[in-house]
């Protein structure tokens, strides 16, 4: 899964997946730090349903 994402990212990148409102992203002198939490959360609500509507069948 994880290289399938990996390998999907550039797509889901101009999609708009990594830069939603909620995301935090603090930009220091000495550096960046990201963190993207909505994109986590919305990931997470979609591969739920996934696998709970395959696991229905």
């Amino acid at each position: 899964m994880l290289v399938i994402a990996g390998a999907c990212w550039p797509l889901l990148s101009r999609l708009g997946l990594g830069r939603l409102p909620g995301d935090i992203a603090v930009t220091g002198e000495h550096g960046s730090f990201y963190f993207p939490i909505m994109t986590c959360i919305l990931v997470s609500a979609v591969l739920s349903l996934v696998f709970w509507i395959a696991g229905r069948f």
